[in-house]
């Protein structure tokens, strides 16, 4: 006897009728979470979109996602028609580059996140939120939005990791010139439009490019005149190696900085949120850091912050992955397909924009039980099967080839702040009800994070 033979059937991804696509697409490219909470329901893992050069095709269920990491990189395009951050970023940026100069600017960028580099980078982090809660000390007791103070916070962090101490007292003009661009980022596509005209929003962008570079091409002067065998940032790094251009270093730290801190803050805002509406969350984290960092009373005695600090601050690490798991800060993220390609037992065709989800993941009903509910122990005692499930549905930063590159500093940020700031202040939200999402690039709460704010007795300003 001759063994069956059984052939998976290849489709076609499920269609919304025409009239709703129109409808859910205008939505999508406004406020993404409640169209793709609709599609994934109604339609399932692998959806499809538009037609000819705007066909697109959405992807959110864990293991359809896992696919396309797995995917030969060549099979994608990230330098493609709809991708609006190399006018940002610079076209030398490697998450606008494909192919070998992808693979060359990424490989010099990324032995400047080496783990001995992000260990030295951990007194500076718990620092900078010390002087964060100190500069909120004469405020005690009142009602404060949080979410400029902790985009405040992560900027100063990264300006010191991305450029030095030596740039420090320049975060704030760094800031500013980063803000334009990044609202420009969140227009409707039709309000960007390329054009060469002056006095436009457009134009306002190129100029503030053109002060960062400035700013950028004085530091590599700079480091190329003290370059030294251990170098501690990761300009400092990019220009000792020598292997990119001063263009491409430009390019890269623009990226680096404009993705490092105005996503990881927006993941900050939902872990405020997270935190101040779990009864008993707060405490938890306090006492935990109590007894890592030492009470606050005796903190000045010797107790070095360090990668053991890290590592032991179990409860903030499950609470930052909790909530990146509930509020990624990219809800959605492109590739265009090169070639045809068969996900989830469906064919997507070559020169789809395949938008893969995040959020559509980290809410899925059979990887997370109830999925909605903000629980940080759900991490604690998995089987291996559970770990696994977990580990494929859990994608904030990506994965494959081309994630996130820096993941692990934006965890580390992450875990430290939460618990720090949970030392010493306690927080009062307005409200018993998480706020809704808003933004396309970068999913941030609306409203940003309104908290009574009491700095605890004994905390030093």
């Amino acid at each position: 006897m001759g063994a069956a033979l059984v052939t998976a059937t290849i489709t076609a991804p499920p269609r919304p009728p025409l009239g709703e696509q129109l409808s859910l697409m205008r939505r999508m490219f406004s406020n993404p979470a409640p169209v793709l909470d609709h599609v994934y329901a109604n339609y399932g893992p692998v959806v499809e979109m538009g037609a000819g050069p705007g066909r697109m095709a959405i992807v959110g269920g864990p293991g359809e996602i896992r696919e396309l990491f797995d995917q030969p990189l060549d099979a994608f395009r990230w330098n493609h028609a709809f991708n609006v951050l190399g006018f940002v970023v610079g076209p030398g940026s490697m998450i606008v580059s494909d192919g070998e100069d992808h693979h060359r600017r990424r490989s010099s960028v990324q032995s400047a996140f080496s783990r001995r580099r992000l260990n030295r980078w951990i007194p500076m982090i718990v620092d900078q939120v010390d002087a964060a809660v100190a500069r909120l000390a004469g405020r005690s007791g009142e009602t404060i939005d949080l979410y400029p103070v902790g985009r405040s916070l992560i900027l100063d962090i990264v300006t010191r990791a991305f450029f030095g101490d030596r740039m420090a007292a320049r975060s704030a003009e760094l800031g500013a010139l980063f803000q334009r661009p990044q609202d420009y980022l969140e227009r409707p596509a039709m309000r960007q439009v390329p054009h060469p005209f002056p006095f436009t929003a457009r134009a306002r962008v190129r100029a503030d490019r053109r002060a960062l570079d400035a700013i950028i091409d004085a530091e590599i002067a700079h480091h190329r005149a003290t370059i030294t065998d251990d170098p501690d940032n990761v300009l400092s790094v990019l220009v000792a190696e020598g292997e990119l251009t001063d263009g491409e270093i430009r390019d890269q730290v623009v990226t680096l900085v404009g993705a490092g801190y105005d996503t990881t803050a927006a993941s900050l805002a939902w872990m405020l949120w997270c935190v101040a509406l779990t009864p008993g969350l707060a405490d938890r984290l306090r006492a935990e850091a109590d007894s890592v960092f030492g009470p606050l009373g005796a903190r000045a005695g010797s107790h070095p912050h360090d990668h053991a600090t890290l590592n032991a601050l179990d409860l903030a690490n499950r609470t930052m992955r909790e909530t990146v798991r509930l509020h990624p800060a990219g809800v959605l993220s492109p590739r265009e397909a090169v070639a045809d390609l068969v996900v989830g037992g469906h064919r997507i065709r070559a020169g789809t924009l395949i938008l893969w989800s995040a959020h559509l993941a980290g809410r899925d009903p059979d990887a997370w039980p109830d999925p909605l509910r903000f629980d940080p122990d759900r991490f604690l005692a998995l089987d291996d099967t559970q770990h696994a499930i977990a580990n494929a549905a859990w994608v904030p930063f990506g994965g494959g080839r081309r994630n996130c590159i820096g993941f692990m500093l934006a965890q580390m940020e992450l875990t430290l702040i939460i618990a720090r700031l949970m030392q010493q202040i306690d927080i009062a939200p307005p409200t018993g009800h998480k706020p809704g999402p808003v933004g396309m690039v970068v999913n941030r709460p609306r409203g940003g994070v309104p908290m009574t704010v009491s700095v605890r007795e004994g905390t030093p300003t």
